[in-house]
């Protein structure tokens, strides 16, 4: 039976900007991966976001996720923008439902650190939902870093990994390609969400741990 990893993204783009090479490596290494969007910023933002721009977005990271090799891309429709205002124990039940029907082997989640409170509450959430109360095939948890988001840190909480992923040029060139499918969302460089800052961030992480490309990660807890 392949081991399974569930991604919890915010937003989508969140999934590619901070695991998109991680993806990439193992959906090659045969892994079931699951990428859960959580939000809908037509649901809490509508007078910015209109239906019609959401399915845009929700278009083009199927797109972009199935260039990674994602199995599958699920949707729900917590109010982006305004997820603060949201029953916090909805967003855990909804977590909750995916770790019971998918049973992961790793979860992968934004960090506590991001400016952006949807994802603060998100990480809080997962945390919450994966508490060792219960008996599951959960092993690994690991937060992830977003350009734009992580480096905003607030109270002067920086982003320390202490994992380290090693990537091929091809998992980035991979990486990089599922982004620029997130038409709606790409930026020119400088701008942090580019495909040159995606570049520079694997090789900066890579030279970190003596790696040409890497991916960094926080872990949040191991379970041998």
């Amino acid at each position: 039976m392949k081991k399974k990893i569930l991604v919890l993204s915010p937003h989508a783009d969140d999934e590619i900007l901070g695991c998109g090479g991680f993806i990439s490596k193992y959906s090659k290494l045969k892994y079931n991966i699951f990428v859960l969007i959580l939000t809908n910023a037509n649901k809490g933002a509508p007078e910015i976001f209109s239906e019609e721009k959401i399915n845009k977005i929700r278009n083009e990271a199927k797109k972009a996720n199935n260039i990674i090799g994602t199995s599958k891309i699920f949707f729900e429709n917590l109010p982006a923008l305004n997820l603060n205002n949201y029953p916090f124990y909805k967003i855990t039940e909804i977590i909750e439902n995916y770790l019971e029907n998918i049973n992961p082997e790793i979860v992968l989640i934004p960090s506590s650190n991001d400016i952006h409170e949807d994802h603060k509450i998100i990480f809080k959430a997962a945390k919450v939902s994966m508490r060792t109360n219960k008996k599951r095939n959960l092993k690994k948890i690991l937060s992830y870093e977003v350009l734009s988001e992580t480096e905003w840190n607030e109270n002067e909480k920086s982003f320390n990994p202490n994992y380290f992923v090693n990537l091929k040029k091809s998992e980035i060139d991979n990486k990089v390609k599922a982004f620029l499918k997130y038409k709606s969302q790409v930026k020119k460089f400088p701008h942090p969400r580019s495909k040159e800052a995606i570049i520079n961030l694997s090789k900066v992480r890579g030279s970190q741990s003596f790696m040409e490309y890497a991916e960094a990660f926080r872990v949040e807890k191991i379970l041998d």
